[in-house]
């Protein structure tokens, strides 16, 4: 016997469906989410004819929202669930010191200031959107907080410079050349298992000095950091090397200073001093085990991706 007489599929669904008023809030949330980067290439591109009030804007940023709002209710039912599976995914991220919520909170404003700095902002969102080769694995190889690796690092702060970092000006950045040079003095490139991608933590290649240029980025990016340093990995398809950040165009100066005038006047001689300029105007400066001293040349200066540890 039929419990449910004549009563069809959609019928039942309707009766049973449990309404979710949240649905409706987080689909809006992400609605502005995503209107805000697509809003600011639209208004970068398009000529602004001035009218009254920006209305013309105004009306673009309805348009958008009213046009996001549609689209997402009529994949509501995946989008859920694939929201419901991405917050997973960052709640263990957060608890096991991956990827969480503060790193998706703090990528998401570094895209929104870049893009708003940048006359070509849809470019920023295609450098978000390429991955970073093997992000997580090298986030966790960069033991910069490991003891092995800070006394390491103190150590080659003793070895070298250690009679210029009197003066607390530049102390920092002094001791991250120090830290390079006896880096660069050891490491032996040594490519990794045939077919196979290793990443070495800081830690092994502290053992040896010898790996491929990821493990190379690592060890120096641990090194530099465990000095109060900022550095930052660039990956360019093929290729993976260090940088650190320098600060402005003054402390750029100063550092080629540093270089060529103090520290490494030899290798440096007659050459110059490589660096990037990011979206912020804040200048990083190559140090990639293939350069001589700090900010020689680049292996490529193609860049894909940049994973920075602030």
């Amino acid at each position: 016997m039929n419990l449910f007489g004549t009563l069809n599929f959609q019928e039942l669904k309707t009766k049973f469906q449990v309404k979710k008023p949240w649905d409706d809030v987080i689909i809006f949330v992400l609605n502005v989410l995503i209107a805000i980067p697509i809003f600011i290439i639209i208004h970068q591109n398009l000529k602004d004819p001035e009218w009254f009030f920006n209305i013309d804007r105004i009306l673009i940023g309805i348009i958008l929202l009213i046009l996001i709002q549609l689209i997402l209710r009529l994949i509501r039912t995946i989008l859920i669930l694939g929201i419901v599976a991405y917050l997973i995914i960052l709640i263990y991220g957060t608890v096991f010191s991956g990827y969480g919520f503060q790193s998706v909170f703090q990528d998401y404003g570094y895209m929104i200031y870049s893009m708003t700095e940048n006359p070509n902002p849809q470019d920023i969102v295609i450098s978000k959107l390429l991955p970073f080769p093997n992000k997580n694995q090298i986030i966790n190889a960069i033991e910069y907080d490991n003891p092995q690796v800070r006394n390491f690092a103190l150590t080659a702060t003793t070895l070298h410079f250690k009679d210029l970092t009197g003066k607390k000006e530049h102390r920092k950045m002094i001791q991250c050349f120090a830290v390079f040079k006896e880096i660069r003095n050891r490491w032996n490139y040594v490519n990794d298992p045939k077919g196979q991608e290793y990443i070495a933590y800081a830690t092994e290649s502290l053992i040896h000095f010898s790996g491929d240029c990821d493990d190379h980025a690592i060890l120096m990016a641990a090194c530099i950091r465990a000095v109060g340093g900022t550095p930052r990995l660039i990956h360019t398809g093929g290729h993976i090397y260090p940088e650190m950040l320098v600060g402005k165009k003054s402390d750029l100066e100063a550092a080629v200073y540093l270089i060529k005038e103090v520290l490494f006047i030899a290798e440096s001689k007659d050459k110059e001093i490589h660096y990037h300029i990011d979206e912020r105007g804040q200048i990083w400066l190559n140090l990639d085990y293939t350069a001589r001293y700090p900010g020689g040349p680049f292996m490529s200066e193609e860049i894909l991706g940049a994973l920075t540890l602030n």
